[in-house]
């Protein structure tokens, strides 16, 4: 979709943009295709987050067995159904991704799926902590980011953004940046510079269920020591000091410090020790 074809369609539907929800629509066609391409959908279905006026939707119905849209904006809403009821490959569920069942979704994503988004600022980190947390069988995803949102993905033990968005994404999927998209490819013009990461899954590692209740607990105080932290989650002395020793951590390192390695080790130490805190 161009910026004309964008304008036109809000037009007609006499919609105009809510900047409450941070609608700024890709106004770039050669950017779309390039997206789908970093994300690969052919022979996947595809879960696909705000998908706004469809300028990505189009581009990946022409690739993927099954595109699954959840779009939170009524308006929104109203001209994918217009665009794309049609298709049989087409699913659009209208809701609130954060209050949504993914595993209700699971049928249509199954065996494995890509993500496909352009995710608002405001609500980036919880929108992707609930698909890193999340048992979909999660192959690749292309997110249009916020530059800022993006260092959050990519950042290193020691700098500020390091937090838990950092240790599950690096943990479970290997990161590339894909493309930047500056101001004038959308519509309206945002007032930053946004990026495309592309994630692709690591094969070799294994899911750990308990690794989000342990960065929940080690980053609940960024400037308290592992062992204080594991204390006011409830362990004991003995049961804190015993879990970090098991671990080969010691007690003064400090959660933003640490390799996502590390937090994978607490993680699959974490509930024999839990139990006995």
């Amino acid at each position: 979709m161009t910026t004309a074809d964008i304008k036109a369609l809000l037009q007609a539907h006499g919609i105009v943009p809510n900047r409450a929800l941070g609608q700024n629509f890709l106004a770039d066609e050669a950017a779309a295709q390039t997206i789908v391409a970093a994300v690969n959908p052919n022979q996947f279905p595809v879960l696909e987050i705000g998908p706004g006026l469809g300028a990505l939707t189009e581009v990946l119905l022409q690739h993927a067995t099954r595109v699954v849209a959840v779009e939170i904006d009524a308006a929104m809403v109203r001209i994918l159904k217009s665009r794309f009821d049609d298709t049989p490959s087409f699913t659009l569920v209208h809701a609130d991704f954060l209050k949504v069942d993914l595993e209700q979704l699971s049928p249509f994503l199954d065996p494995a799926c890509v993500v496909a988004a352009n995710l608002p600022y405001y609500i980036t980190t919880p929108i992707c902590m609930k698909l890193l947390t999340s048992s979909l069988p999660i192959a690749r995803m292309a997110l249009m980011l916020q530059k800022e949102a993006a260092d959050r993905f990519t950042a290193l033990p020691g700098s500020r953004q390091y937090g838990p968005l950092a240790v599950l994404a690096q943990r479970y999927f290997s990161i590339t940046p894909c493309m930047a998209l500056p101001p004038a490819r959308y519509y309206p013009q945002p007032e930053v510079d946004s990026v495309v990461l592309t994630f692709t899954q690591k094969d070799d590692v294994l899911r750990l269920p308990t690794l989000p209740n342990v960065l929940a607990a080690t980053f609940a105080m960024r400037r308290k020591t592992l062992f204080n932290n594991l204390r006011a989650a409830g362990f004991s002395k003995d049961g804190a000091t015993a879990l970090l020793e098991a671990c080969g951590l010691p007690p003064a390192a400090r959660a933003e410090s640490l390799p996502p390695e590390s937090f994978a080790r607490l993680a699959e130490c974490w509930e024999p020790f839990a139990f006995k805190a």
